[in-house]
C-alpha cells in the first residue's frame, strides 16, 4: 500500500524541483524528504525521481504517482468539505474556472438556470485560461471548467491517467470580422487565401502558431498589426481600421457596428470547447452546471453575418 504521506512529499518535490525546496515548504529536513523518497522508492521497486546537480526531476513512474497523488488529495479536500458540511449545514459553495469568451457568453445564461435551482450555492468564479484551469480541477481548487482546444484532440482523451474528464460542448467555428467598408465585407465565406495581403490583429495569443499554419497552407506569412490576448480589444482594432481578425463565433461582440463578420471556408481552424470536470469523484452540483451549459449552448443564437 502506498503511504500517502510520501505521495504528498512527492508532490512536493515535484512542484519545488529540489528536496531542500521541498523542505522547507513542507517544514521538514531535506534529509526526511530524502528518506521519505527512498523509502516510497523501495516499497514500489522503481525510482521515482532523478537527482542531478541541476535539481530533481520525476521519472515516468514518479510522474504516474504525482498524478494520483494529486487525485487523492483532491478527493480527500472534497470529502473533507462535505463532511464538514453535513456536521455544520455549512452553505454548499461551487468554483468554476472559464476562459474569457466562454465567461462572457456562456457561462452567465448557465449560472442563471443554474441558480434558479440552487438558490443557497455560494459560486466562485476564476478566470483562466486551459493550460490554468485544468489543474485547478485537478487540485479540487475548482469544481468545473469551463476550457477549450484547437485543432487536433482535446486536452483530456479517454483512459488518461490525469483525473480529469473532457465533455464536448460546442464547435466553435472560426468567422473572418473586418471593417464595415473593407472591399470583402459583403461575401457569403472567404477562403485565408484571399487574406493574404491584410494586417491582422490577434486576439488570443494561443491562436497566433495555428494562425501561421493556416496562411502557411494559404501561401501566404502573416504580418501582424496586433498581438494581444482578448478578442473585444482586437474587433474594437479592426472597427478602428488596424487591420482584420479571425475571432470564434462565441467570442464575436453583440454590437457588431462598424464590423462586417464573414464565415471562414475550409480548410480553416476552428475552437472545440468543453467542460472539464473530476473524474473520480464527479459531484452532483459540477453535473448540475454542466446540465445548464448543455441547455444554453441548445438555445445559443448564431451571429448574423
Amino acid at each position: 500500500m502506498i503511504d500517502v504521506r510520501r505521495l504528498a512529499v512527492l508532490r512536493e518535490v515535484a512542484r519545488q524541483g529540489s528536496f531542500n525546496r521541498a523542505a522547507s515548504a513542507m517544514r521538514l529536513t531535506p534529509s526526511a524528504v530524502s528518506q521519505q523518497i527512498s523509502a516510497l522508492e523501495r516499497g514500489l521497486g522503481v525510482a521515482v525521481v532523478r537527482r542531478s546537480t541541476r535539481g530533481v526531476e520525476l521519472t515516468e513512474a514518479g510522474r504516474v504517482l504525482a498524478e494520483a497523488g494529486d487525485a487523492i488529495t483532491a478527493e480527500l479536500a472534497n470529502a473533507e468539505e462535505e463532511i464538514a458540511r453535513l456536521a455544520t449545514r455549512r452553505t454548499e459553495r461551487l468554483t468554476v474556472a472559464t476562459f474569457t469568451s466562454g465567461g462572457q457568453r456562456l457561462l452567465p445564461a448557465a449560472l442563471l438556470r443554474f441558480t434558479a435551482d440552487h438558490p443557497d450555492v455560494e459560486l466562485t468564479v476564476l478566470e483562466n485560461e486551459p493550460d490554468d484551469s485544468l489543474p485547478l480541477v485537478r487540485s479540487g481548487a475548482a469544481d468545473l471548467a469551463l476550457a477549450y482546444h484547437f485543432d487536433g484532440p482535446p486536452p483530456i482523451r479517454p483512459g488518461d491517467r490525469s483525473g480529469l474528464t473532457w465533455t464536448p460542448l460546442l464547435d466553435d467555428p472560426m468567422w473572418i470580422v473586418l471593417p464595415a467598408g473593407h472591399r470583402l465585407a459583403g461575401r457569403e465565406t472567404l477562403s485565408l487565401a484571399e487574406l493574404a495581403g491584410e494586417r491582422w490583429v490577434h486576439g488570443c495569443l494561443s491562436i497566433v502558431g495555428l494562425m501561421d499554419h493556416y496562411s502557411a497552407m494559404a501561401g501566404f506569412e502573416v504580418q501582424t498589426a496586433c498581438r494581444g490576448t482578448d478578442y473585444v480589444f482586437a474587433q474594437s482594432l479592426v472597427r478602428a481600421g488596424v487591420g482584420v481578425s479571425m475571432i470564434p463565433q462565441v467570442a464575436l461582440t453583440a454590437d457588431q457596428g462598424g464590423l462586417a463578420t464573414v464565415p471562414l471556408a475550409q480548410p480553416c481552424p476552428s475552437r472545440f470547447i468543453g467542460i472539464v470536470t473530476a473524474s473520480r469523484r464527479p459531484r452532483p452540483l459540477a453535473a448540475a452546471l454542466s446540465k445548464a451549459l448543455h441547455e444554453t449552448v441548445a438555445g445559443l443564437p448564431l451571429p448574423a453575418a
